[in-house]
């Protein structure tokens, strides 16, 4: 894939490269929607994409050098020869990083924090091909949903930010990403939402995530109507899954796998006296505070920034000691314990090994490791901590072992979940494609407007100056009642809730009857539009 070494405020004529004497070559390389291969073999699903490991860039072919300066962008438009791209429709598109293709030490330098999402949408929102955009940025994925106006421009100008933001290099990052377009994104987002996609099968906490990307991107430009649109609905589909399926009943999250995990790690003997001490009180936190509880441990050190917090859980778990400690005597209490969890959203390590050497060895009872169960991203231990041979660092990626057996109980419940999936993805698309005639009823509605208020003016300059302004509105409402009585059909026949695709189909082509019928259609393509909205901004 052909990378530039600069995106942002590129200026726009670097769009059309592709200019009529192009060869045939560069001609195709325009309008091919070809997806992504591996191994030479095109993806069909995203199935075969998480089963058969990372997906590498679509190569592009060279760019062609601008024959001169002085020719706008939207010139070139016109007389380019890459008619098809001008009339490609926008394209949902998912580029992504998750725990099945992309280690962790990846991810944690692409995560995003919650308060910074808004920025995030708003920067990628000004890439030249980029209409809306969602962040979904979890401890187990980093995935940017788009609305792009191109396929493959779209996904290179979001691989560039994405590498510009974290610093991966953007050949690392085709190594390890995924790409679904239009009806496999959809479907993509619909499965995370139900915890199909998740590393623990049916696991709750990523449907209250998907909630916050509609939450945070409200009022946010860029996170607009199809984004939204698909959010909102992935959140319907996320809660009718778990209602229908039950596929969360029994099981584990990422917390209670991390639980689980250092009680096997451990003796069985020590389980219920090993000292544990957890750093965090968040919603991580306080859940691996809850496991524990369940598992039997009656007394454990909770390192925090505030008190309030911990004191609340101490609340809910009567007969459970949880001794609250700051964060300025953290490594004192990992001194003094056997088990240490980290879950804090800071982002930079907490433990370093100048940290850990030196803390004073745990009882031979406990098998004589210490153990750090790290289940944030970015990483709250550093990977420079597992050189100390007294001590056993556990992340996110060792929790596969614990849920292995667990996610092989569900496997039924997930098959009917796709089955709830595939109904909610046909109505999705079917009401996305039904906004394709949005701007055919601007249109019509704009044209009727024109007419009448250019007759109302001939009507009311044949009756003079001296008519009342009773009677003026009275014919202006005449003329209105008119109009909408008019367009009453045509905009009936131009609207459809997508529940089937014979109405849908129907009204696509009503919308393309009345374009031609009224002339509607204008020498300005969408795309163009689009592109004089975003050169205005940009000035």
């Amino acid at each position: 894939m052909a990378v530039s070494t600069s995106f942002a405020g590129a200026k726009l004529e670097a769009l059309f490269l592709k200019s009529s004497s192009s060869s045939s070559s560069s001609r195709a390389s325009l309008s091919s929607q070809a997806p992504p291969q591996i191994s030479g073999k095109p993806i069909r699903s995203r199935k075969t994409l998480i089963r058969r490991g990372a997906v590498r860039c679509e190569v592009a072919a060279s760019d062609v050098s601008l024959q001169t300066d002085k020719l706008s962008a939207l010139e070139q438009l016109k007389t380019s020869a890459a008619d098809r791209y001008t009339k490609e429709r926008s394209s949902i598109v998912v580029i992504g990083l998750s725990v099945h293709t992309t280690p962790v030490e990846m991810r944690e330098k692409l995560a995003i924090p919650e308060a910074e999402w808004p920025r995030a949408i708003v920067e990628l929102c000004s890439l030249n091909h980029i209409e809306e955009a969602a962040v979904l940025s979890t401890c187990n994925r980093m995935e940017i949903y788009v609305v792009a106006l191109s396929q493959h421009r779209g996904v290179k100008e979001v691989t560039e930010w994405m590498s510009k933001t974290s610093g991966i290099p953007v050949s690392e990052l085709c190594e390890h990403r995924f790409l679904l377009y239009n009806k496999d994104a959809t479907q993509h987002i619909f499965e995370v939402s139900a915890g199909l996609d998740s590393l623990v099968l049916g696991e709750g906490q990523i449907l209250a995530q998907v909630k916050q990307v509609v939450k945070v991107g409200q009022g946010v430009v860029g996170f607009g109507r199809n984004i939204s649109g698909l959010f909102k609905h992935a959140i319907t589909v996320g809660k009718r899954v778990r209602t229908e399926t039950n596929i969360a009943a029994g099981a584990v999250s990422v917390s209670s796998a991390a639980v689980e995990l250092a009680l096997m790690k451990l003796p069985e003997s020590s389980n219920a006296t090993a000292k544990m001490l957890v750093i965090g009180a968040g919603k991580m936190g306080k859940l691996v505070i809850k496991h524990l509880a369940a598992k039997g441990c009656t007394k454990m050190v909770v390192v925090n920034r505030t008190e309030e917090r911990v004191a609340a859980i101490g609340e809910e778990l009567k007969g459970v000691e949880i001794i609250y400690k700051p964060l300025t005597e953290m490594l004192t209490c990992a001194a003094e314990s056997d088990v240490v969890f980290t879950s804090t959203a800071s982002e930079t390590p907490l433990f370093l090994k100048e940290h850990v050497k030196d803390l004073p060895p745990v009882s031979p009872e406990v098998g004589g490791v210490r153990l750090f169960v790290d289940i944030s991203v970015p990483r709250n231990v550093g990977s420079c901590v597992t050189d100390i041979e007294t001590v056993r660092v556990y992340n996110v990626d060792d929790l596969k072992e614990v849920v292995a057996a667990n996610k092989e109980d569900r496997l039924q419940k997930a098959m009917e979940a796709q089955a709830i999936i595939a109904e909610e993805s046909k109505q999705f698309e079917a009401w996305r494609d039904s906004l394709e005639t949005v701007p055919t009823i601007k249109k019509l509605r704009a044209y009727a407007e024109r007419i009448r208020v250019a007759e109302l003016e001939k009507c009311l300059s044949k009756m003079g100056d001296d008519i009342s302004k009773k009677t003026k509105r009275a014919v202006e409402d005449l003329s209105k009642g008119i109009v909408n009585r008019l367009l009453h059909g045509p905009m009936q026949h131009l609207r459809c809730d997508g529940s089937d695709s014979r109405t849908l189909s129907e009204t696509l082509e009503n919308m393309h009857a009345l374009n031609r019928m009224f002339s509607l259609e204008t020498e300005i393509s969408v795309l163009e539009q689009k592109l004089r909205a975003k050169v205005e901004n940009q000035k």
